[in-house]
């Protein structure tokens, strides 16, 4: 299947805000629609509808973890309205690969389901349910 132009410049125009730490450009990707889908068993796990509410756990999730951007390992743009970030993120002393696979639609993030390496550290990060 052929790379869509138009998931890769919106994940590269994700991936570029989030390496700058600019947190008003990241959620300007979202569409007001975003859907964020969050493994594991945590209390943040789970389906999270709207921008306003997947962009408060998100803040929540950073204020628990304390998570840092490490690196952008790779870019990803499918067809059929998909692509992924790969990012390595530092929790503490620890880091993990997490993989983001999004749905794209007109331009913005529509849907983000995110995929930890390392469930089980981040279930403890994150705190239970």
């Amino acid at each position: 299947m052929a790379e869509d132009p138009e998931i890769r410049r919106t994940l590269e125009r994700y991936a570029d805000a989030w390496r700058a730490g600019d947190f008003a450009a990241m959620t300007a990707c979202y569409a007001d629609d975003f859907v964020l889908h969050y493994g594991g068993r945590n209390a943040l796990s789970g389906d999270h509808l709207g921008k306003a509410e997947a962009v408060r756990v998100l803040v929540e999730f950073t204020r628990r973890t304390g998570r840092r951007l490490v690196a952008i390992v790779d870019v990803l743009a499918g067809g059929a309205g998909r692509g992924s970030i790969i990012a390595r993120e530092a929790f503490g002393d620890a880091e993990v690969e997490r993989v983001l696979v999004y749905r794209v639609a007109e331009g913005r993030l529509a849907e983000c389901w995110v995929l930890d390496a390392d469930q089980p550290l981040i279930d403890r990060l994150v705190g239970e349910a």
